[in-house]
């Protein structure tokens, strides 16, 4: 069985109405500064009524930030954005698993 649809876990026209209701007040994507489109949920809710409505969990995000990193990050647990070095930023990443490797130490 696939994912339900976006109305079966919750996206309704209440979700609609606050939805835009909350990126009329935060207008600005937080990741890179365009102008928000998504909100996104911080924590996934995973069908948590409560988390999903809360508002401290939302965040408004641009669509490329959401479908990119906020996604990977959900998917994956880390995300794999590289530092000038070319190695991983994320401390979650599986590289940084091993401290030597870890941006922390690096010198």
């Amino acid at each position: 069985m696939g994912r339900p649809s976006a109305r079966a876990r919750g996206y309704d026209t209440k979700w609609d109405r606050e939805r835009k209701a909350y990126l009329a007040v935060h207008r600005t994507c937080t990741r890179c500064g365009k102008p928000a489109t998504v909100v996104h949920h911080r924590t996934p809710h995973k069908g948590d009524r409560h988390l999903f409505w809360s508002r401290s969990n939302w965040e408004p995000v641009c669509a490329p930030c959401h479908d990119g990193p906020c996604q990977q990050v959900e998917r994956h647990g880390y995300h794999t954005t590289t530092g000038s070095d070319g190695l991983p930023t994320d401390p979650n990443h599986p590289f940084n698993a091993d401290a030597s490797h870890a941006p922390s130490s690096r010198t």
